[in-house]
Formats: C-alpha cells, sequence, structure tokens
C-alpha cells in the first residue's frame, strides 16, 4: 500500500498554483484594460477572457446548465479523490497516481471558479439564477495559431468559424493527466502487474521461512525430551543393578550357614 497523501499533495500545489495564476492574470489584465500579453511571438498569448461553461470555452444552452455543470464538476472530484485512493491502496504505478493528482487538481481548480468566483468576484453571467455555483471561469493562455472559416466539407463544423480554444492551467492538468493515462496505461498496468507478481514471490518466500522457523524450535525441544526420557531409564537401570549387586548372594549366605553349623 502506497501512502496517497504524497499524491494530494502534489494536487494541492497544483491547485495553488492554478488559482494564483487566475487571480494574477485578473489584477494585471485589470490595471493594463485587458490587453493581451505576448509571451512568445504572437503566437503564445495570455489574453484574459471569461468562460461561463466547460473546459475550452463550451457552454450547456440551458437556464440551470451551470448549475448541473457545477454539481458534476464537485462529484467527479470526488470520485476522482476516491478513485486515487483506491488506486494507492492497490499499489498502482507512480506514473498512472501522479497523473490522477494532474486531473483531480484541475477538476478542483475549476469547482473552485464556478463555484465561488460568481460571489467573490462577481462574475456570474447577468440573468443568472444565482450567484452561487454560476461563476464564470478564467482563461487566459491563448495559441494563436490559426483562425479562420473551416471547409465545408468538415461534418458539423464545416463554414463555421474557428479559433484556437483559450484556456487555463487547470484545464492544463486534465488534458496532461488524461494524456499520460491513453498513453501509458499499457506501461502504468504492465507495471502493475509486475510488481503484484514480485511481491506475491516476496509473500511465499516469507511464509516459508516463517514455516521453517516455526518447525525447527518444535524438534530442537522434541530431541532434548527424547534424550531426557533415555538419560532416565538409564538411570534407573543403574540403580536397579546396584541393587542386586548390593543384595547378598543366596549362594553365599548358604555357605556361611553350613560352615557355622560345622562350627
Amino acid at each position: 500500500m502506497k501512502n496517497p497523501i504524497r499524491f494530494f499533495l502534489v494536487a494541492l500545489l497544483l491547485i495553488g498554483i492554478d488559482q494564483a495564476s487566475k487571480l494574477w492574470i485578473l489584477h494585471y489584465m485589470q490595471s493594463h484594460l485587458y490587453m493581451p500579453i505576448n509571451i512568445i511571438g504572437n503566437w503564445l498569448k495570455f489574453q484574459y477572457v471569461l468562460n461561463p461553461g466547460m473546459a475550452f470555452g463550451m457552454e450547456l444552452q440551458h437556464q440551470y446548465g451551470k448549475l448541473f455543470l457545477s454539481l458534476f464538476r464537485m462529484f467527479a472530484m470526488v470520485g476522482i479523490g476516491w478513485y486515487l485512493v483506491y488506486l494507492a491502496k492497490r499499489n498502482a504505478p507512480n506514473g498512472l497516481l501522479y497523473a490522477m493528482a494532474l486531473i483531480l487538481a484541475g477538476a478542483i481548480g475549476n469547482v473552485i471558479d464556478s463555484t465561488f468566483y460568481g460571489v467573490y468576484l462577481n462574475n456570474a453571467p447577468f440573468g443568472a439564477p444565482t450567484r452561487w455555483f454560476h461563476g464564470q471561469v478564467i482563461d487566459f493562455i491563448f495559441f494563436d495559431l490559426w483562425e479562420g472559416i473551416l471547409p465545408r466539407w468538415i461534418p458539423i463544423w464545416g463554414g463555421q468559424y474557428f479559433s484556437m480554444p483559450i484556456f487555463n492551467f487547470a484545464d492544463s492538468c486534465i488534458f496532461v493527466g488524461v494524456c499520460l493515462i491513453l498513453f501509458f496505461q499499457r506501461r502504468f498496468y504492465q507495471q502493475q502487474a509486475e510488481e503484484e507478481a514480485q511481491r506475491t514471490t516476496v509473500d511465499h518466500m516469507h511464509e516459508s521461512d516463517a514455516a521453517v522457523a516455526t518447525t525447527q524450535p518444535t524438534y530442537e525441544l522434541e530431541r532434548p525430551v527424547a534424550n531426557t526420557l533415555a538419560g532416565d531409564e538409564q538411570e534407573e537401570q543403574t540403580e536397579h543393578k546396584t541393587d542386586l549387586d548390593s543384595k547378598p548372594s543366596p549362594v553365599g549366605v548358604n555357605a556361611e550357614n553350613d560352615t557355622d553349623k560345622k562350627e
């Protein structure tokens, strides 16, 4: 069994980075009139946007869609945390556990936004039933690689305008964690099977050693008992022989009696 605490600590560190980056970009953009910040040329930018829906700007078109989404995120957060503990108890590979920690951190980071930002940052959409659970997620990482009209032969989205999505650190954690599981799941579970086989072999060796250690003292205790019994029998035979030697011989007694009579 592995201690899940260290993986929760990793998730907690990532959550702190996510929240710090969102609050920093909010206050920085407010003081700079929300102008984009070029990080690497013109293709990697920090651009402040509010996302009322899911990851990468997707939305649920319903009055209570945001509420359902926030509640779903909370249940998913609890489920992911429980599964992380379950995997740790089963000695899952560290790579799989760290991937789950990434996903958990991303889920919690966005849950914090949607649960509390509508109240404390007052960024709930206009007309929201309540500010609780209707906070908008802060996105700011923008890879401005291409934008334009998609070809019409593309199913569903053909002929529509497309721009690269803007996301945040929490979305990145979820994306990286899922990719690690998809690309390395065979290695993760193969490593887990090898560790379980090795652990089973070691357990059998320990059981064999324990059986030998339990049997050997019994044998050593039985041997002195047998020797003691043999020694007691030998002593009894010696004492019996001594008693016989100490008794006068009947022949000798008769001879002495005859001598006395003659005299």
